[in-house]
């Protein structure tokens, strides 16, 4: 049987729809571009202004100790703050990462039947308890647990990195399991067929296979534990100096903004300031999706 043309009106119909089509998506990605433009802008203006218009050196902003903006001679050093968000979330990387690797490792290769349908449903449900909740549990069970066994008052970098790495479990996890999932058979059944044991597969042939997947899954990770802050601003401290030791009150980028922005003048110089912190947590956000990128090409390949 011949198959029957579609009629004309039918045709203009489709065509119809897809210029339709076309034309919501075309404002939606523009809408999108406008609005991450525009966020960067914004930013970029008020954060460049503190050297600009008020004159502060940027030596003495990313290098300078000291943050006094309501003393008789001010400071704006933001060094105990930069190095408050890089050692956390470093620190956070290093704990959340062994452990999300082998939560992985259990669901896919050990027993990927009960692990999966058990585990991955737990993982998942940490991604959406709210921060203030972990910031909560920090301060009522870690800092008093950290009060007891170490010296000091149990705030500061190590039960933020701790509360973080419970944080950006769910993502290392969550990431490092679908690489996993995508490994195809052959390559392990190979493996096995040359006498290896399960233990020499999973060493020498899984997880250097999907070693990048697992380094984004890590970069993502750190890229939001560098991002938080009402849950490290309940546990960490605040306090506006480089600590000595990982149970020293100490202060992150996000904290200082979320705690000081809203008590400082629209323009002054110490507004100005935050807003430079802000742009140094967007420019670091920016390297974070590079790395990302860098590795996901390196998958490819």
């Amino acid at each position: 049987m011949k198959a029957k043309n579609p009629s004309p009106i039918r045709m203009k119909r489709h065509h119809m729809e897809d210029s339709i089509g076309r034309i919501y998506t075309t404002f939606c990605v523009s809408l999108l571009v406008i609005i991450i433009v525009s966020m960067i802008y914004f930013v970029a203006s008020k954060g460049l202004s503190t050297f600009i218009k008020d004159g502060l050196n940027v030596g003495d902003f990313l290098f300078g100790t000291k943050w006094s903006p309501g003393s008789d001679n001010p400071l704006y050093g933001a060094l105990p703050f930069i190095v408050g968000s890089f050692s956390t979330s470093i620190l956070a990387a290093l704990i959340a990462s062994p452990l999300s690797i082998c939560a992985s490792l259990f669901m896919t290769e050990i027993v990927p039947g009960w692990g999966k349908r058990i585990l991955q449903p737990v993982i998942e449900l940490l991604a959406g308890i709210p921060s203030v909740v972990y910031g909560f549990v920090g301060l009522s069970v870690i800092v008093p647990l950290f009060r007891d066994i170490f010296p000091g008052q149990g705030i500061g970098i190590a039960a933020g990195s701790l509360v973080l790495s419970i944080m950006i479990l769910p993502t290392i996890t969550s990431i490092t399991t679908d690489a996993l999932s995508t490994l195809p058979k052959g390559l392990k059944e190979s493996s096995f067929a040359l006498g290896a044991t399960r233990w020499q597969t999973i060493s020498r042939v899984v997880i250097p296979t999907v070693l990048p997947s697992i380094l984004t899954g890590i970069v993502l990770g750190m890229a939001r534990a560098f991002g938080e802050a009402l849950a490290v601003q309940m546990v960490i401290g605040n306090a506006p100096h480089i600590p000595n030791s990982l149970f020293q009150s100490a202060s992150t980028l996000t904290s200082v903004i979320t705690l000081n922005m809203g008590n400082t003048i629209g323009g002054s110089i110490e507004n100005n300031a935050l807003w430079s912190m802000a742009l140094a947590l967007m420019i670091m956000t920016f390297i974070f999706v590079i790395v990302v990128r860098l590795l996901e090409r390196r998958n490819r390949i």
